[in-house]
């Protein structure tokens, strides 16, 4: 007898697990709410898919913060390397760049949705798209709400041997992961909240109207102690990017306990004070403060910018150098979660045993950025998404008595 699989979500946690299941011979359908299927993924190759990072694991499972333990074998048995492995089986060779994070050779995911879509079209996978899970009736059975006709919406209902759950946090709700699901299991949820996201400053009318949308280059940002380097981008509300999202879970904490957090730029942090110093110290002649820093201290219009911005909120005007190493920047909230690129809170990891089943569900497991863990950007997160959904498959196939 043939065991069959429901998987409910099409990202990229869902699709994996629906992988390997199909390879062990389960007969699987895939049932996503949106048209098509893999949206997100789509969306996040737009700048280049970032797959994973090949920096030493004891570094890289330090990013998943207080994840980091429970995360850890699950990794272990699907780490970056295997990852690189099946893309590479898929037709889609990766490199890594001179960060250590590792891209396709393409550079784009649609070339590597469409291979998997292939495969899991070969193995057998079916797809049900516009079905939205509503939970369980009163025979245990699947329900899903799926639009029948332009008046009324049909309910399906579908009994599988085991059931992923992989819908997928709160973030970019047009794209599928909209948290509706959070009501059916509220007794074991952690409420969701923006992560790699974009903070609220409460920036002048003549900030927000000159530069907002414009970036922020050769940047270093210091948080209680931690100093990271990259770049940002200005926006009319406040400020977001690269160099935001690594320390972004330490921000919102801190807002939430503080009421706002205040972090400081460096924005020439190829420079040292000193050196700055020695630019700055001669006579400004009849200069404008904008062209004096344009000139002598080598600052963009964004740059300059922020220093007048801090001038006019009280930083003293006596000693330029040091307000240009370290200029603060007081938040006062995190970006709305729809803007967030990742989610934190979903599933907490006490409610599932060690093989992602639901303790109070036998047969069903979760994966993905359901369950409750967040990581920075840099190939984190689909790593911990693909193997979430590698460990919930092979979950399943244990729970079934088969080996994985």
């Amino acid at each position: 007898m043939t065991h069959t699989a429901a998987v409910i979500g099409g990202g990229p946690a869902g699709l994996m697990a629906a992988e390997i299941l199909a390879q062990a011979g389960i007969a699987v359908t895939i049932y996503d709410q949106m048209p098509s299927i893999g949206r997100k993924l789509l969306m996040a190759g737009r700048g280049g898919l970032n797959l994973t990072h090949a920096e030493p694991m004891p570094v890289f499972l330090s990013r998943y913060g207080a994840a980091g333990a429970w995360i850890e074998p699950i990794i272990a048995a699907f780490p970056p390397e295997a990852l690189i492995a099946w893309c590479n089986g898929l037709g889609q060779p990766t490199f890594t760049g001179s960060s250590a994070r590792v891209f396709p050779t393409t550079m784009k995911s649609s070339p590597l949705l469409r291979a998997w879509l292939r495969r899991l079209a070969d193995l057998g996978v079916q797809l049900r798209v516009r079905h939205r899970w509503t939970g369980w009736d009163n025979d245990g059975n699947l329900c899903f709400s799926t639009p029948f006709d332009i008046s009324r919406d049909q309910t399906v209902r579908d009994q599988t041997d085991v059931t992923i759950l992989a819908m997928g946090g709160a973030s970019w709700p047009r794209l599928g992961s909209d948290g509706d699901w959070v009501p059916i299991l509220s007794n074991v949820v952690t409420p969701f909240q923006p992560a790699n996201c974009g903070f609220q400053v409460e920036w002048s009318p003549h900030l927000r109207t000159r530069f907002a949308g414009h970036p922020l280059k050769r940047l270093a940002m210091t948080f209680r102690g931690d100093t990271v380097r990259g770049e940002a981008v200005l926006t009319e509300t406040g400020i977001e990017g690269g160099l935001i999202y690594a320390l972004s879970g330490r921000l919102r904490d801190a807002i939430q306990a503080d009421g706002s957090a205040t972090i400081y730029l460096d924005l020439r942090p190829d420079l040292s004070l000193a050196a700055l110093r020695d630019r700055l110290g001669g006579p400004r002649r009849s200069q404008s403060l904008a062209n004096t820093l344009r000139k002598q201290a080598g600052l963009s219009p964004e740059a300059i910018g922020l220093v007048q911005e801090a001038l006019h909120n009280g930083s003293d005007p006596g000693d330029l150098p040091a307000l240009i190493k370290a200029l603060p920047v007081r938040l006062i909230a995190p970006a709305p979660i729809a803007r967030a690129i990742s989610s934190a809170g979903g599933i907490r990891t006490g409610a599932l045993d060690d093989r992602l089943m639901m303790r109070d569900r036998p047969g069903v497991f979760a994966a993905g950025e359901m369950l409750d863990w967040e990581a920075p950007t840099g190939g984190y997160l689909l790593q911990a998404c693909l193997s979430t959904g590698v460990a919930a498959a092979n979950g399943a196939l244990a729970w079934l008595g088969r080996s994985a």
